[in-house]
């Protein structure tokens, strides 16, 4: 071994210098080809990782570069495909809920239009049972018409029957609670029908019933069906929950338990055949 202030070159020792034999199958100059190697050595050799880059670019520069991030909406100004500090990711939800807005185009107006003009009819109609404006008959006049079609309890539903009236409408009009309350006009609508039909039938008009002006209450009943089904819409105050987006199972519940509440209320409290 030489010293490193030793001015002579390194050469390699040769065999009478005493070099042990062993000392071959470690020596990395034995794997250089020799002077008559005829192979190509140059094709073996693996080229370096980033020999393909740009002189400029550093070796494991992707450890600095930025995330892409999905969703990201480019700020004014950035090239298509470049990250710049201006850009912000946004939620899928949000994406998600401004599409969907955009699919249901005037779905909601038209929900709004159609809750607004029943829930006010609902309430003009109620407030002429409850007070006897707009030539209502009043509670006293409501209460004999109850009487008189077979209802039982008459006194006590004639209050519940109209104020439960105002007030479905006036949960409509807001679209709160929207099932519940299209639900409860839903059974109102039922017996109304059926003690008009009462009514009818004990004048002798009961072929004319639905071309006498009672149609409307018909038409009447399946809107308020078609609401609880449909939702109210977002233009109402139900606008953050699930039956407002995606009417389903809580819409099919609201429609059987108003149907029900109508045909146990009839056959509780009055009982008669609407058809004999």
């Amino acid at each position: 071994m030489t010293s490193p202030h030793d001015p002579r070159p390194w050469q390699r020792p040769d065999e009478s210098a005493g070099r042990p034999a062993s000392a071959r199958l470690v020596d990395p100059e034995d794997d250089l080809p020799s002077a008559q190697y005829g192979g190509d050595f140059e094709t073996t050799a693996i080229p370096r990782y980033d020999s393909a880059k740009p002189a400029d670019q550093q070796p494991f520069a992707l450890l600095n570069d930025a995330e892409p991030l999905p969703y990201v909406q480019p700020g004014n100004g950035l090239a298509p495909g470049s990250y710049g500090s201006t850009a912000a990711p946004t939620e899928v939800g949000v994406l998600d809920e401004h599409r969907e807005r955009d699919r249901r185009g005037t779905q909601d107006l038209g929900l709004l239009v159609l809750r607004v003009a029943v829930g006010l009819l609902l309430v003009a109609h109620g407030l002429q049972k409850m007070f006897g404006i707009w030539g209502g008959s009043g509670l006293g006049g409501f209460r004999d018409y109850l009487a008189g079609v077979g209802f039982q309890y008459a006194d006590i539903l004639s209050y519940v029957a109209a104020g439960g009236q105002i007030v479905a409408g006036v949960l409509l009009v807001l679209g709160l609670f929207t099932p519940v309350a299209a639900a409860g006009a839903l059974a109102y609508l039922i017996n109304a029908v059926l003690a008009e039909a009462i009514d009818a039938h004990n004048e002798a008009r009961l072929s004319a019933f639905l071309t006498d002006g009672h149609e409307y209450e018909a038409i009447l009943l399946a809107v308020v069906a078609a609401i609880i089904l449909i939702g109210p819409g977002r233009y109402g105050l139900d606008a953050g929950r699930g039956w407002a987006r995606r009417p389903f199972l809580g819409s099919f519940a609201a429609l059987i338990l108003g149907v029900g509440a109508g045909v146990a209320i009839w056959v509780l409290l009055n009982g008669a055949n609407p058809l004999a």
